[in-house]
């Protein structure tokens, strides 16, 4: 890990940011939460009616590490963020994997399985040149 490796910026003030950051963008909801016996966290709110969640991995061995990753999310969010709102992308663009379904499960969580199958057998472009041959119906 290479960014904010010597952060001293306290976990909680990472979530406040994370929390303005999304506000400040349009979110009407927000939340998170600490599993401390699974090490995760969980940050999710709601910006132009979609429901993001973002699941963030705590199984590090110091508080420096928590941290980083806590600034790390913050990073991730508000590039997305800034990607919408300079109409690079769109939300759905950025936080597809983020999305939450309806049986509260990420979009990620349902389809990356099945996107790692259909690697493996075959069924997806290897290469680039192959993916816009693939486009193009050839």
């Amino acid at each position: 890990m290479r960014y904010a490796r010597r952060t001293e910026v306290p976990v909680s003030r990472s979530r406040a940011q994370i929390e303005s950051l999304v506000e400040s963008y349009g979110a009407d909801q927000f939340g998170s939460a600490l599993d401390a016996t699974s090490k995760r966290a969980m940050v999710q709110f709601r910006v132009s009616s979609w429901l993001v969640r973002f699941v963030l991995p705590l199984d590090v061995d110091t508080d420096q590490k928590a941290r980083q990753r806590w600034r790390a999310l913050y990073l991730v969010i508000k590039a997305k963020l800034e990607a919408v709102e300079s109409n690079i992308a769109t939300i759905e663009e950025e936080f597809l994997a983020h999305v939450v379904t309806p049986d509260g499960r990420t979009f990620g969580e349902w389809a990356v399985p099945q996107i790692r199958e259909a690697k493996k057998r075959g069924e997806l472009p290897a290469n680039i040149m192959g993916a816009l041959e693939d486009r193009r119906g050839k």
